[in-house]
């Protein structure tokens, strides 16, 4: 086994240079993820269904070394997927890295949820994951230089909700079982193919439980009773983690879930 890389150590980590795709660019992982990797030296296509808000992440990523280019498209089709990546083509020459950060939840227990409410949750973390790494990873083969999938998990992949969850855990579940058979599928083209699965961290949606009010502070105490690290998740506790999957130094690491999750399912 060669060790060249204890030479610098930190190279195993490195992005600088290479291509990546961000789905959901302008939520909350999405974001981080696109600031992350461009401030590493990627470029980043940054991908979402409204262009304003890609104009004003690219203009937030301007001042790092990766360059950006937005596509105001959501992986919700085939058509759209395969847009993407040939943007990415077109404008940095190929696909090195994918990371689908698009999603969505609807709330409702299970006597009360529209099956099209359902479907539609199923379809965004699913059928446009599905279709988004169908994309990139024929771009991946294609280029033979191997390549990174990070896909979108969750805790809730692993363990049940009691509040109405039924469609996002299952969606989940299915992401994980994606991300499992892709790993095997695509490891002999050297393409890893894994998830982060995050617990509660800060975004628009999860605010409220960040919140001093007596709700905020009810539900949050009753929470971290199951978080070792004793505190809610921040987007920038992901960075790591991404720049870990995205890099050289998770070559041997394919179809796997990582919880960054601050020890929630651990126990």
């Amino acid at each position: 086994m060669s060790e060249a890389f204890l030479k610098d150590p930190l190279s195993l980590f490195s992005v600088k240079g290479k291509t990546a795709i961000v789905t959901g660019a302008t939520g909350a992982f999405g974001a981080i993820a696109a600031k992350t990797l461009a401030a590493a030296g990627a470029n980043v296509v940054l991908a979402a269904s409204n262009a304003e808000n890609l104009k004003k992440l690219a203009a937030e990523c301007a001042g790092f070394s990766g360059k950006t280019e937005i596509v105001a498209k959501r992986p919700s089709s085939e058509a759209n997927c395969d847009a993407l990546v040939k943007a990415a083509v077109d404008q940095f020459g190929g696909v090195d890295i994918l990371v689908v950060a698009s999603g969505q939840n609807k709330v409702a227990k299970i006597a009360d949820q529209k099956p099209e409410d359902f479907l539609d949750v199923m379809d965004a973390n699913v059928t446009q994951s599905w279709l988004m790494a169908r994309s990139a990873s024929r771009q991946m083969v294609k280029q033979g230089k191997g390549g990174k999938i990070v896909l979108m998990s969750s805790a809730r992949g692993l363990l049940g909700h009691p509040a109405g969850y039924t469609a996002y855990c299952a969606s989940k579940s299915a992401v994980d079982g994606i991300t499992k058979a892709l790993g095997c599928e695509l490891g002999g083209s050297g393409i890893t193919v894994n998830a982060l699965g995050p617990t509660v961290f800060r975004s628009p949606l999860t605010e409220w439980m960040f919140a001093d009010d007596e709700r905020g502070k009810t539900v949050r105490a009753g929470f971290l009773t199951r978080v070792p690290k004793g505190r809610l998740g921040e987007p920038s506790d992901l960075a790591g983690p991404l720049l870990f999957l995205a890099s050289a130094a998770s070559d041997f690491y394919t179809g796997h879930i990582l919880y960054a999750d601050g020890g929630y399912t651990a126990g």
